[in-house]
């Protein structure tokens, strides 16, 4: 199996196509993250969007399921990249193939491994603006436009919301 881990906030943080999105409203740009991963993995890895809710008394880890991705707020008091550790921890002992986005040179050094890959923030966001053959098979007209953000559903966004905020 391949797994691809993405740590969240870095990955807003580091581009700028999220990062200007996250300046206005975070839940789109959390939204547009999590959309863009679900479309890039569908079908080809099981995909986990990792956000940190260390300071969110109300976030409890539980991981929420999108088409095509997992999103996780790290449970309060942990931070997102130990939850990044763990999981990375977890499916390296199955055998699995694991790729690890960030930027964080510490979660990097502490996740590498047999089995482990990792692509900083800003090469994954390069892939995702190059577009692949993968991508343009699951969007039909090639346009990166037709992004999944765009086509989620009103009741998903919420539910972003409401997880991003520890009230499930």
């Amino acid at each position: 199996m391949r797994v691809l881990v993405v740590d969240g906030y870095n990955v807003i943080m580091s581009a700028v196509r999220y990062k200007s999105l996250a300046e206005e409203d975070m839940e789109a740009a959390r939204a547009a993250l999590v959309g863009d991963v679900a479309a890039t993995a569908l079908g080809e890895s099981v995909a986990l969007v990792v956000f940190d809710g260390a300071g969110n008394p109300g976030s409890d880890g539980t991981p929420h399921h999108v088409p095509g991705a997992a999103v996780v707020f790290s449970p309060y008091g942990t931070d997102a990249d130990t939850v990044i550790e763990s999981i990375v921890h977890k499916h390296r002992e199955r055998g699995d193939e694991v790729i690890v986005v960030t930027s964080d040179a510490q979660t990097q050094w502490a996740v590498m491994g047999p089995g482990v890959s990792r692509a900083s923030s800003s090469e994954f966001v390069d892939s995702l603006a190059t577009g692949s053959a993968e991508w343009r098979e699951h969007n039909p007209s090639g346009s990166r436009k037709a992004t999944l953000d765009t086509r989620i559903d009103a009741g998903v966004r919420d539910a972003l919301a409401r997880w991003a905020r520890g009230r499930a």
